[in-house]
């Protein structure tokens, strides 16, 4: 009954998260576009079935997954053994990018658009394994007390430096591949680790060092994507496109049984796909931990929601969110006015971010951990606005056709500066919050809001120029969480002054 209660609150939940991107796509088809899509039925389905898989999945992460995760890194912790704890890091950040459905549907788009030059499953293993990189990299750092920023500035000078020997084509992929990785399943875990260290601890502080795990996770697939976009443009061979892929853009008439197998086969994939981290967590329980696991049949229930509820999540985005994306992509373009093309860049920015599971749940974690000295209401405000301001101008750069280095090194270059200007504080908090931005609700539609104008708009190239918007989504809130710290100083001193 209890289970019942937590589900059906999920599902509100999973609606309500949904609803910004309704009202938005409404109006922008009632007022601007003045036109409904031709697979309404079709889509509606598909935001359902978000919606339910969304609220399924997350409460088979909580009664399951998080449980399990938290409890082995207090473990670890006490068990005080580098060695292990480092080890945990890695396959955690690993087994949980795997699973990830934004990454996943993104690595089946680039494989189609690339026409398997890009190959799906060994481009996810790239960012997963540089997820696990960063996950040890940055759980190491909160061991040693290293301050974040040597670490982040160095790796947003290796990103920018890389741009310029890398295919173009590969660019933009690598960008966005940064803000796929903090999602759904990783984020929560993720955040617990550090925060848990952090704690756990003498000499550290869990604001200044128990956040920053998710911008480690989202810098450095920019880098290994970008490695590997070298190789394979220099010597990879051409592979065969999946077939999820295909279907994304294809309509294909199939049979009730070819239906029904394909079905299968995607269930037995999400199986697949979530395997990696139950192999990890249950590994080190009862073979480093040697500790049995409390609950296994609660947690048993909930690794069965997972996988449904992920299986559910991933077939609805190619029924509803990627292709209302696209659709609308095409028709804003149509409208001979790129004011409209910007607005709604903007709008869906702001709505999605406002109602961002993983960013709520960050707000609420420092507004604790500061002791209300930072507001959850209005750091939740100030990454909507980074992240509104971002997508716009990834849009207007999609327009425009420049390349886009241009416009994320002038980024890195306006939050190295700021770095050195914000109070400590804030820091981590700022680059954690450009990872928790870009989850599971926003990453579809945003992909296929650029995928779609770089189709559509004349002389654009999909795998050059539709690729970008994620990662413009992902650094603007950094320098607006920022510009919010050093402004909630500069008032603070000036309120000391007037006592």
């Amino acid at each position: 009954m209890e289970q019942l209660k937590l589900l059906v609150k999920l599902l509100k939940s999973s609606f309500m998260d949904l609803l910004p991107i309704i009202v938005v796509i409404g109006f922008f088809q009632i007022f601007i576009i003045q036109s409904v899509p031709e697979n309404l039925g079709s889509i509606a389905l598909g935001f359902l079935i978000v919606a339910v898989g969304l609220a399924v999945f997350i409460q088979g992460l909580e009664i399951g997954i998080f449980p399990v995760g938290e409890n082995l890194a207090h473990e670890f912790a006490k068990k005080g053994s580098v060695f292990w704890l480092l080890s945990f890091a890695f396959l955690i950040g690993f087994s949980t990018t795997i699973a990830e459905p934004a990454l996943i549907a993104i690595a089946n788009k680039a494989a189609f658009i690339s026409e398997g030059k890009i190959d799906a499953f060994f481009l996810r293993i790239t960012v997963a394994f540089s997820v696990g990189f960063a996950i040890a990299l940055g759980t190491f750092r909160i061991l040693t007390g290293h301050p974040i920023h040597y670490y982040i500035i160095t790796g947003y000078v290796l990103v920018v430096s890389l741009t310029f020997f890398v295919p173009v084509e590969i660019v933009g992929l690598a960008y966005d591949s940064g803000g796929v990785t903090t999602s759904t399943v990783t984020v929560p875990l993720v955040a617990a680790l550090g925060v848990g260290l952090a704690s756990a601890i003498r000499g550290r502080n869990p604001v200044i060092d128990g956040f920053g795990l998710i911008a480690f996770a989202s810098l450095t697939p920019m880098i290994f994507v970008q490695a590997y976009g070298l190789f394979v443009y220099s010597f990879g061979e051409v592979h065969a496109v999946s077939a999820l892929a295909d279907n994304v853009t294809q309509e294909v008439v199939k049979s009730t049984s070819e239906v029904i197998v394909g079905l299968i086969m995607d269930l037995f994939s999400v199986v697949k796909d979530v395997f990696p981290i139950l192999v990890v967590i249950f590994s080190f329980q009862y073979l480093i931990i040697k500790k049995s696991v409390p609950n296994l049949d609660k947690i048993a229930l909930g690794i069965v929601f997972v996988i449904l509820g992920l299986y559910a999540f991933i077939e609805g985005l190619e029924m509803g969110l990627f292709p209302i994306g696209e659709t609308m992509a095409r028709q804003l373009t149509q409208q001979n006015n790129h004011f409209y093309i910007y607005l709604f860049g903007f709008a869906i920015g702001f709505s999605t971010t406002m109602a961002e599971p993983a960013l709520l749940a960050i707000a609420h974690k420092v507004q604790d951990i500061s002791k209300g000295k930072i507001n959850q209401l209005i750091l939740r405000l100030t990454v909507a606005i980074g992240v509104a301001v971002g997508i716009s101008l990834g849009a207007y750069r999609i327009v425009a056709g420049d390349p886009i280095h241009y416009y994320i090194i002038v980024g890195y270059s306006l939050v190295i500066i700021l770095t050195f200007l914000a109070p400590k504080y804030i820091i981590p908090i700022a680059y954690d919050s450009g990872g928790v931005t870009t989850s599971t609700v926003t990453v579809p539609l945003v992909a296929a809001l650029g995928l779609g104008l770089a189709t559509n708009i004349e002389g654009r190239s999909p795998l050059i120029d539709g690729f970008g918007l994620i990662a413009f989504a992902s650094l603007f809130p950094m320098i607006t969480v920022m510009a919010y710290g050093i402004l909630s100083e500069i008032k603070l001193k000036h309120k000391d002054k007037e006592k």
